[in-house]
């Protein structure tokens, strides 16, 4: 019979595998911006903010704050490497310098932001429990943020009755990574994993029922269409 640690290493690897795959859903975006070096209309925000999530869940799976959370690291460190290539790619074909400094103050920003935070964990909870709560908080708030992003995708779905901007597969793919690591908080009980990945799996499931809602009045569009970067960028994976 295989033991709770057992599946939930299982869970976890799996959940590993569809994140990674998630934190590799904007390749095509920026492989666009490389062929045509700019960056054209594209935006950089969803990827700093994406940025945070993964640095915070990184400092939450950390041994001295929440022991046992290996598999919690790992992904969102491979995912925060992505991000920052991301990034990087961005600000190498950005003609505007705008947009190299919106990089730059935002990165900044969430490395001071995550300093203060990790001061305040390790000088002022000065056991796992405490800390556990402490940081698992502010990564919810983050992980429910990450996860309600595409709301405005929804309205525009809704609004214009096709889910042209609603990639089928990725939408599945964003119910599953909650769904999985649901799961995985649920085998040995982490309250912090289940709620915004819970509640990210029930997004996720309201994103497939409007798909299937709205796929028969999408219009069909021929090959020719350009569409343009901001339509198509994505937030990168919502780990935890």
């Amino acid at each position: 019979m295989v033991s709770a640690e057992a599946a939930r290493n299982i869970v976890g690897i799996i959940g590993n595998v569809i994140s990674f795959g998630l934190f590799l859903s904007p390749t095509p975006t920026f492989w666009r911006i490389i062929k045509r070096k700019d960056t054209e209309e594209f935006h950089p925000y969803a990827y700093i903010c994406a940025c945070m999530n993964c640095m915070f869940w990184i400092l939450y799976g950390l041994p001295v704050v929440h022991p046992d959370s290996t598999l919690v690291v790992t992904i969102n460190g491979i995912g925060l490497a992505l991000e920052l290539i991301y990034l990087s790619i961005f600000c190498v074909y950005n003609r505007q310098k705008k947009g190299r400094k919106i990089v730059a103050i935002g990165l900044l920003g969430e490395v001071a932001f995550l300093g203060v935070i990790a001061v305040i964990t390790f000088v002022v909870f000065h056991n796992t429990t405490t800390r556990t709560l402490f940081v698992g908080i502010i990564c919810d708030i983050f992980n429910i943020i990450m996860y309600a992003s595409p709301l405005s995708i929804w309205h525009k779905v809704i609004k214009t009755k096709s889910v042209e901007y609603m990639p089928f597969f990725l939408s599945l793919a964003n119910f599953a990574n909650g769904a999985v690591w649901t799961a995985y908080g649920l085998i040995k009980f982490d309250k912090f994993i289940v709620v915004s990945n819970g509640l990210g799996t029930v997004l996720g499931a309201i994103q497939l029922i409007i798909y299937g809602c709205y796929y028969k009045s999408t219009p069909k569009k021929g090959s020719g269409d350009v569409i343009k970067p901001n339509e198509v960028q994505l937030s990168g994976a919502t780990i935890a």
